[in-house]
């Protein structure tokens, strides 16, 4: 019989952990667990008294603070949806978020990084705002509610401390089956989509990462410094309350500090871009700097070469991972058994009722293990639906119930997969369909090569690609040279018809770290080549 449980609501979740151990240290604070569901409790009859209903939206513009985890559980038990919002968002985005998901109340922090969120909000069409009835304001001086935006409409402030201050609720009323948290995914050229969870998904899958993750060690301890406002971070904080286990809470993400944070409380595990791993390991000229970290699960969003190896050499293990908004984070890890998987993504599925499977996109035709393809997922962990969007749902799932995750790879005889890119991403060369990281895996293996990414091109280079390399410290890259190297390596019709050398990848932050913007790519391969 399966030990896997998916009927559990979040409260229920979090008052199960009785663990001594379990506790949020944060900012030279240590808040045992229990005393975290005690105030969500709090926080939960206060927002009950101004007025929350089950299925209300509450918008959490917070940084990695307790108060972002004890906001989040109260909105669970009183069956509200959290809306998780990233502190770099600026007016457009947050008008399109707080009014695109209805939230009525909105929590932040005045002064986190010298950020005017007052300011941002009153510079948010006034349109977008119209359903917000409340502000809390957390942080120190969050008493102080004065000089918050109105611009004529009903906003009424709330410090924390009140919100805080409340009663406990003695019973939970949100459960199981009620949606509990609204993701953002906002591509560089798409307006967002909200991506909707129910309790029993998000606790479900926290109990099976902590366990498929290693997170229930008696000495596990593990260092949360992604933002609690994606996925990816998301899945780790909820896994290791779920392990009970000691959560070290990094509030922004400092790579000198999270070095230290990691030394002083021993921490075992943690998840990362494999940009904030390679900024760590620039901040220390410790020859073994994290000493008792076991493994880093990372993904591969900047394309840095040779990371899983350098870091290796330090004692820094890494291992590939797979996850997104729609399915949540951690849903697969790369075996420990087969070192040479370890700088993919993807990984074999942690939960026992998951399912994958790929499809070749143009004939429709499931592919065999090994044969690249759209990976298509299947299981408990994943979202109900895109709020208020009927049309992208039925979109988003194929007629048996599988996500089309938009994703390319293909399936591993061991029941895994190999991620390898974005579909959109593709390249179709010589009548193939060719990963862009075929090609970029390669050309980094070049001395001179820092980093590369590759796109289709066009004008001039139709059906060819088109690859953009920044050059290694001390180095400088020569395109005929990289050219001689790719043939020597590539089958003919992958090598690149031109290879630009940039100073710096163009790149747009996310929650988790920078990704490469490959729609101004393709622009400047489109613009670079033209005769």
């Amino acid at each position: 019989m399966s030990e896997e449980r998916w009927d559990e609501g979040l409260g229920g979740l979090l008052d199960s952990v009785t663990d001594p151990a379990a506790e949020v240290i944060h900012d030279g604070r240590r808040i045992p667990v229990p005393v975290l569901a005690s105030e969500s409790r709090r926080v939960a009859r206060g927002l009950l008294d101004l007025g929350v209903q089950p299925g209300d939206r509450v918008g959490l513009w917070l940084p990695n603070v307790p108060e972002w985890l004890a906001l989040f559980f109260a909105c669970a038990r009183v069956g509200a949806i959290a809306v998780a919002v990233n502190t770099r968002f600026r007016s457009k985005e947050v008008g399109d978020i707080v009014g695109g998901a209805g939230c009525r109340v909105l929590a932040f922090q005045p002064g986190f990084k010298g950020i005017d969120f007052a300011g941002i909000l009153e510079d948010v069409a006034p349109a977008a705002l119209e359903g917000l009835e409340h502000l809390v304001v957390c942080g120190s001086g969050d008493t102080d509610a004065t000089g918050l935006p109105n611009g004529g409409r009903d906003v009424r402030p709330t410090s924390w401390r009140s919100l805080a201050g409340s009663p406990e609720l003695g019973e939970d009323t949100g459960g199981p089956d009620d949606p509990c948290l609204i993701f953002i995914t906002s591509g560089t050229t798409s307006s967002p989509k909200f991506v909707l969870h129910r309790q029993s998904a998000i606790a479900g899958h926290a109990r099976v990462a902590a366990r498929a993750h290693g997170y229930d060690a008696d000495d596990a301890r593990l260092l949360q410094m992604l933002p609690l406002c994606g996925a990816f971070g998301h899945a780790q904080a909820l896994a290791t309350l779920a392990a009970g286990r000691p959560m070290v809470l990094q509030t922004a993400f400092d790579a000198g500090e999270a070095v230290a944070l990691c030394q002083r409380h021993r921490v075992s595990n943690f998840n990362a871009s494999d940009e904030m791993v390679a900024r760590m390991l620039e901040a220390t000229d410790a020859e073994r700097p994290l000493p008792d970290l076991r493994f880093c699960g990372y993904a591969r969003f900047s394309g840095i070469a040779g990371l899983v190896e350098a870091a290796a050499a330090r004692g820094v293990h890494l291992r590939g991972l797979f996850g997104m908004s729609e399915t949540q984070a951690l849903l697969a890890m790369q075996p420990e058994a087969d070192p040479r998987r370890y700088s993919l993504g993807g990984g074999v599925l942690v939960s026992e009722h998951s399912r994958v499977r790929v499809r070749d996109p143009g004939t429709g035709e499931l592919q065999p293990h090994g044969e690249t393809g759209e990976i298509e997922l299947r299981g408990p962990s994943l979202m109900l639906g895109y709020y208020r969007n009927p049309e992208g749902s039925r979109q988003a799932f194929t007629e048996d119930g599988y996500l089309r995750t938009g994703d390319l790879g293909y399936t591993t005889a061991d029941g895994g997969f190999v991620f390898t890119g974005r579909i959109k991403d593709v390249l179709r060369l010589g009548g193939f369909l060719v990963a862009p990281a075929e090609i970029e895996a390669y050309l980094e293996q070049h001395p001179t090569v820092y980093a590369c990414a590759a796109v289709e091109g066009a004008n001039a280079h139709p059906r060819r690609a088109v690859a953009f390399v920044v050059s290694a410290d001390g180095e400088t890259a020569d395109e005929a040279e990289l050219f001689a190297f790719c043939r020597r390596g590539l089958a003919r019709f992958k090598v690149p018809a031109r290879i630009f050398l940039l100073d710096e990848m163009p790149a747009v932050p996310s929650p988790n770290g920078a990704k490469i913007r490959r729609n101004l790519l393709r622009q400047w391969a489109d613009e670079w080549t033209r005769e």
